[in-house]
C-alpha cells in the first residue's frame, strides 16, 4: 500500500479538478474541536503548509458552519461541547458530511469512559467517514476528506 503522502501528490493536480466537477467551486470545510488535546488540530494547521497546500486543491476551512459541506470533528465528544456540536451540525446546509478525526473522534479514545466525554461522535452524529490515529498524519487526514467528498452523498 502507498504512502498517504505519496498519494496525496500522485492525486494533486486532479483534486482541484474533481471538487470544481462536484460541487463547482471550493469544498468548504469547518473544524469542530469537541474536547480534544489539540494534537489533531496541529496536524489540521499542517494541512495549510506549503508541502499539503489544501486552499491549491481547491479545500478552504470555514469559520461557520452554515458555510460548510463537511464538518471534521475532532475529539471525544464531551459533555460540554455536545450541544454546540449539534447545533453546529443543524446549522450545515444539506447535503452535509462529517469526518471523524482522530481516535478519541472515533471511538472516544483514552477518555471515553470519564463522566466528561458523552462517547465517540457516531453514537450522536451520522459519521461518513472516521481518520483513526493520535493524532492522524496530515496525508490520512485529506484522505479522510477526500473520501467522504467521493461517497454518493453530494
Amino acid at each position: 500500500m502507498p504512502e498517504p503522502e505519496a498519494v496525496a501528490r500522485a492525486e494533486g493536480h486532479g483534486i482541484r479538478q474533481e471538487i470544481l466537477d462536484l460541487l463547482g467551486r471550493a469544498l468548504c470545510i469547518r473544524v469542530i474541536d469537541s474536547g480534544s488535546c489539540n494534537g489533531c488540530e496541529l496536524e489540521i494547521n499542517a494541512l495549510s503548509n506549503p508541502y499539503y497546500n489544501i486552499e491549491g486543491l481547491g479545500i478552504k476551512l470555514v469559520a461557520s458552519p452554515r458555510h460548510a459541506d463537511m464538518l471534521l470533528i475532532t475529539g471525544p465528544l464531551t459533555v460540554n461541547m455536545r450541544d454546540a456540536v449539534l447545533r453546529a451540525y443543524e446549522a450545515a446546509p444539506h447535503p452535509k458530511l462529517v469526518v471523524a478525526a482522530g481516535a478519541c473522534a472515533c471511538t472516544g479514545g483514552m477518555f471515553k469512559d470519564s463522566y466528561a466525554v458523552c462517547g465517540p461522535l457516531a453514537q450522536w452524529l451520522p459519521v461518513d467517514v472516521t481518520v483513526p490515529g493520535c493524532p492522524p498524519r496530515p496525508a490520512e487526514l485529506l484522505q479522510g476528506i477526500l473520501t467522504a467528498l467521493r461517497s454518493d452523498r453530494l
